[in-house]
């Protein structure tokens, strides 16, 4: 059966068309991103590429396709006998490599013998990020945004899991960051996505969204750890709708302490990442701090934490990014409890009329 072709921006419309996605680039080039619930059937795996690589380049390219044919054949034979024998003749698979073609094209064609309706990428996954990279913008300012503001610890990201819960349309960004936006935001154990994944979860995400209901996003800086907020959504944010969520001092204390509990489990690993401040606060501010939790009073230095570092560089921040901060609904939680979170998400859904325009 022959195999289909179709470009990029095509198969960002169509998706939903195939049974199963398959990257047949390395693992390495699939970790690094790849398309929305992609599997990885490599037809070189990592070394396997390197080695093919410098025969092309030091013998001759001939020498190489002979023997990138040999493993390709092994590797395309293993994912048919591990993944393809129970398929049905129904079965829709879309696949795509890095541009050429030439590792999906021997896997598509393999496929299309057996007899399957195979689709291949044109251009592979380079034009899928540049049809990506083109499609986010429009994507983005088609969204109607409600900026939940607040300083550190005022829960803000419970609230949008509250929403979520209460099924409101979410934009979870240091979810998909994997990171906790501030010096001390770095998640033990997780590393964060690079920066074209980074990118094509938000668009995963967006391109989900009713653009006919409010999107609920956090108000949070360009970059969220090491990665970088495409630059037409940071820009429909800052110049969205804001609430102004409020929690005692008291209760941000203890909800950080809660959130951050590896830190409190861990005081050398949080004495550690204070270091990180010393450049803004001083060495004689940070070795106070540091003193502090190694004596067992970490609550006081998250409390002079927020009071004395947070709190004033969020406050500017928000008074310089946030265009409509100072039109900002107020909502003040009663507490960080569950309870008040959820009262709080059916309050702001309540709010808002049955149909938004598009912006």
């Amino acid at each position: 059966m022959p195999v289909h072709i179709l470009s990029a921006a095509e198969a960002m419309t169509r998706l939903g068309d195939f049974d199963t996605v398959i990257d047949a680039r390395t693992p390495d080039e699939y970790a690094l991103d790849r398309l929305p619930g992609a599997v990885n059937w490599p037809t070189l795996d990592n070394q396997q590429r390197i080695e093919i690589g410098t025969i092309y380049k030091q013998v001759n390219p001939f020498e190489a396709r002979k023997r990138g044919a040999a493993l390709a054949a092994r590797n395309i034979a293993a994912h048919i006998e591990r993944e393809v024998i129970d398929k049905p003749k129904g079965w829709r698979p879309l696949t795509y490599c890095w541009r050429g073609g030439q590792r999906s094209g021997a896997l598509a064609t393999v496929l299309g013998a057996i007899g399957f309706h195979v689709t291949l990428i044109e251009g592979g996954y380079k034009a899928w990020r540049a049809a990506l990279v083109d499609a986010l913008p429009g994507l983005a300012q088609r969204l109607s945004y409600r900026v939940v503001c607040g300083p550190t610890g005022s829960g803000k990201t419970r609230l949008l899991h509250a929403l979520a819960a209460q099924g409101a349309q979410v934009l979870d960004l240091e979810a998909l960051a994997r990171h906790r936006s501030s010096v001390l935001g770095h998640i033990p154990g997780q590393t964060q996505p690079s920066q074209k994944r980074f990118d094509a979860l938000i668009w995963d995400v967006l391109r989900g969204f009713d653009p006919g209901r409010v999107v609920y996003v956090e108000s949070e800086s360009r970059k969220v750890g090491n990665v970088r907020v495409p630059e037409a959504l940071i820009n429909a944010m800052r110049n969205s709708t804001c609430i102004d969520l409020q929690l005692a001092d008291e209760e941000r204390v203890a909800l950080l302490l809660e959130d951050y509990d590896f830190f409190v489990k861990n005081p050398a690993a949080f004495c550690e990442r204070l270091e990180a401040l010393t450049e803004l606060r001083g060495k004689a501010v940070v070795a106070a701090w540091t003193a502090k939790v190694r004596d067992g009073r970490t609550p006081e230095v998250v409390m002079e934490l927020l009071t004395g570092h947070y709190d004033p560089m969020y406050a500017q921040s928000i008074s310089r990014s946030f265009t409509r901060f100072p039109q900002a609904r107020r909502l003040p939680l009663r507490n960080r409890s569950p309870q008040a979170l959820a009262e709080a998400a059916f309050a702001l859904i309540a709010s808002e009329p049955a149909g938004i325009p598009a912006p």
